[in-house]
């Protein structure tokens, strides 16, 4: 999504989507509480759309990125959104039970009972990004449809046929009072960010939710937020260098960089550089014996996205920091009519380089040495917190080091983004990453209102035993100054 350029929008679009709001408001104020049956079935008919429309999803894909490998997009969007459809299914029910909590002396003792039960928010929108462009949508329908709400979808626009698909898809599954789907530019994603929801979560960049969160708070929309930011990866002396360099550059390349989570830069000892060079050379090349005829390899999303990435290696050229391109194919990229990038490695560049300023978001991998452990936990800490840190090695000290010693939203010790992949682990960021989370028991939570219940004993005035009443004498002294002390 595009930050917001305050252009309006057709005022029928505008139109059509607060009357669609006002439309699934009132269809969930006359539904009333909103049965598993219900959710489940809702879950249901997700699973199955997606089920019979994956390939028709894949090519979709395909078609918006110019070269994006089929197995990619079913194992990330499509299996990924079934996951976490089908973890809610199998869970919601437990989720949905009256949660009890202790109630204060004495009143517990009396009779008086406290609960919480999670009641659907009503109406939740869902502003979706372009790199996951479906999954990207589903996950968190998941936990947004187990809660028991209507959701509005307005998906991205720089993945123009996916967005149209999905909304085709939704059509034909869902009625428009339980869920539907707005596409267009910006200026509609604009006009949808300020619609007075019940909740929203966005997921993309961190300027964009700044303007997001300036609309919701017009109407104090309460918003989830995943964004992204600079994830670093630690390997120690004490790892297994072959097979950390292999699961970096597996992540770093899953869509050619263009994930959340992705691997941003490297921090490895300085003596092992020239190994993880090598090593990384030579597992880029096992993977992609070549890569711009190789349907395996996805290209940049589009031409603003590749000029942002090229701008990165410029700037590096221009600061005389070393770059190693992998072409394994010795490919020519100057015609490259799909935007294809080569993964490049950039050593050590510093800290006012392009690409160590922003998100890369593409298959550019800065590395950067560092001579003691201690110095990869400052460095980390003296940037704004990520979406994701990664560890390698086997000293269970350092480890713990790295967990206690820096914040992210998630960690994945050993590998990167597996983490994401735990339906039952919250996925989500702090800080400039993110706020808020979704995925399991959180997710279901997040899309809830926790409502705070308590149930009064019917056979004591509990208020006049207590002295709590007026006129206020020596009872109410005395349970006032029980209260009142260490």
């Amino acid at each position: 999504m595009n930050a917001p350029q305050n252009i309006a929008p057709p005022a029928d679009i505008e139109t059509a989507m607060q009357a669609a709001l006002q439309l699934q408001r009132e269809s969930y104020l006359s539904e009333g509480m909103v049965s598993a049956g219900i959710r489940i079935d809702r879950i249901n008919r997700a699973i199955d759309m997606l089920v019979k429309h994956s390939e028709a999803i894949s090519d979709a894909m395909n078609q918006d990125f110019g070269c994006r490998p089929r197995q990619v997009n079913l194992m990330t969007d499509v299996s990924g959104s079934i996951g976490c459809l089908k973890h809610c299914r199998q869970h919601l029910k437990g989720w949905m039970k009256q949660e009890k909590r202790s109630s204060m002396f004495p009143l517990n003792l009396l009779g008086g009972r406290s609960t919480i039960e999670y009641q659907p928010k009503g109406v939740v929108g869902v502003l979706a990004p372009w790199n996951f462009p479906l999954g990207m949508v589903f996950e968190p329908l998941a936990g947004v449809l187990a809660a028991g709400n209507r959701a509005m979808i307005k998906p991205s626009e720089f993945t123009p046929a996916t967005s149209a698909l999905i909304s085709d898809m939704v059509s034909e599954a869902f009625d428009p009072t339980e869920l539907c789907v707005f596409t267009g530019g910006p200026e509609v994603g604009q006009a949808f960010s300020g619609l007075p929801f019940d909740h929203m979560i966005f997921t993309g960049a961190t300027s964009v939710a700044r303007h997001i969160m300036g609309a919701a708070a017009r109407n104090l929309v309460p918003v989830t937020l995943e964004l992204g930011g600079k994830s670093p990866v630690v390997i120690s002396r004490s790892a297994d260098l072959t097979q950390a360099v292999e699961r970096v550059m597996v992540g770093k390349l899953l869509n050619a960089g263009q994930v959340c989570i992705a691997p941003d830069y490297l921090l490895v000892p300085e003596e092992l550089l020239d190994e993880v060079i090598a090593q990384a050379t030579r597992i880029v090349t096992e993977m992609y014996p070549s890569l711009l005829n190789n349907e395996q390899y996805t290209a940049v999303v589009n031409d603003r996205h590749y000029q942002r990435l090229t701008s990165y290696l410029n700037d590096a050229d221009q600061r005389g920091v070393k770059t190693v391109s992998i072409n394994p194919g010795s490919e020519d990229f100057e015609a490259n009519p799909m935007q294809k990038m080569p993964p490049t490695l950039i050593i050590n560049p510093d800290d006012e380089a392009l690409c160590m300023q922003d998100e890369i978001f593409g298959p550019l991998l800065p590395i950067k040495t560092y001579k003691n452990f201690e110095e990869t936990i400052s460095y980390i800490n003296s940037k704004p917190r990520p979406l994701a840190a990664y560890y390698f090695g086997k000293d269970k000290a350092q480890e713990e080091r790295f967990l206690t010693g820096t914040t992210s939203g998630g960690v994945c010790i050993n590998d990167v983004m597996f983490h994401m992949l735990q339906k039952d682990l919250p996925f989500g960021g702090i800080g400039p990453s993110g706020m808020g989370a979704y995925h399991g028991v959180e997710g279901f939570k997040t899309f809830s209102h926790a409502k705070a219940i308590y149930r009064q004993t019917k056979h004591f005035n509990v208020a006049k035993l207590a002295g709590l009443l007026p006129p206020y004498g020596d009872t109410s002294e005395k349970n006032i100054r029980d209260q009142i002390k260490r």
